[in-house]
């Protein structure tokens, strides 16, 4: 798009998997809202997913492997990106997350901590590591935008999401930590998106996903926000449109966080009961 909302615009996109992905859509609308910018995941996931037809689709976008819990991928990344890109980058977007103790089917009770540990280096410290980066190499643009997605877990107990829960929390307030410090000195914001249950590959992992899935969509006035509905508002966060929204945690949940009861969930309990 010509004259698109990011026209002008660089950045660094992380997590797009395959089509279900939420970062995969970001990718196509930052790309039809005129921006340029750098496709990454973790070598495994590169060869699992199908991030070469992203990159395609995208102007032919450049692809850079990084493993998160890594100081010096996350180094190579952010160099490489500063050198495509030709200069310091406008937006990023962290889509990250990966629990070992949920895939093992580990109790929330008798998890396995080298587990735990590798969840939080992955889900939660990657944030801050990338951020760290980031701030380290001066490679955002005045008015930049980094935004990382997240769930209601955070807030609230979902036994099933457990120790994910945990490392969100601990995303979030990386986000207002150095939220302050870098829109202080440096003029860029951080936010977190709090995203409804969505039908990607990873959430889809979960157990018990497609009950909450169902239930979640029955409790929001609005329903369930899809991965291309958060896409819409990642590029919003993304634009100058927000240029003062930082330090904040937007929940984009058609109003789940926010409703307390309604009679659409006696009506889900009765149909499944039938």
């Amino acid at each position: 798009m010509a004259n698109g909302i990011l026209k002008g615009k660089t950045g660094i996109i992380f997590g797009a998997l395959n089509d279900k992905s939420i970062a995969w859509q970001v990718a196509l609308k930052a790309h039809a809202e005129g921006a340029r910018f750098v496709l990454t995941n973790a070598p495994i996931a590169m060869r699992m997913g199908e991030i070469n037809n992203l990159a395609a689709a995208c102007g032919n976008a450049k692809i850079v492997p990084c493993d998160v819990s890594k100081n010096e991928d996350m180094e190579n990344l952010v160099n490489q990106s500063l050198e495509i890109l030709g200069g310091k980058i406008d937006f990023v977007l962290h889509s990250v997350g990966m629990s070992l103790n949920i895939r093992k089917g580990k109790d929330y009770t008798n998890l396995d901590y080298k587990f735990m540990h590798d969840t939080l280096d992955i889900s939660s410290i990657s944030f801050h590591r990338l951020m760290q980066t980031l701030w380290n190499k001066d490679a955002m643009k005045d008015w930049g935008s980094i935004v990382a997605l997240t769930y209601i877990g955070a807030q609230r107990v979902f036994p099933d999401y457990h120790e994910m829960g945990d490392a969100k929390s601990l995303l979030e307030s990386y986000a207002r930590s150095f939220g302050y410090r870098f829109g202080k000195d440096k003029k860029v914001r951080v936010n977190t998106i709090s995203q409804s249950p969505t039908m990607t590959t990873a959430g889809s992992g979960v157990k018990g996903f497609g009950d909450f899935y169902d239930y979640a969509e029955a409790l929001s006035p609005l329903g369930n926000a899809s991965a291309d509905e958060c896409a819409d508002y990642c590029i919003s966060l993304f634009s100058d449109y927000t240029r003062k929204v930082t330090m904040q945690n937007l929940f984009h949940d058609g109003g789940f966080s926010f409703t307390g009861f309604s009679y659409d969930v006696f009506k889900l309990l009765d149909k499944k009961a039938e």
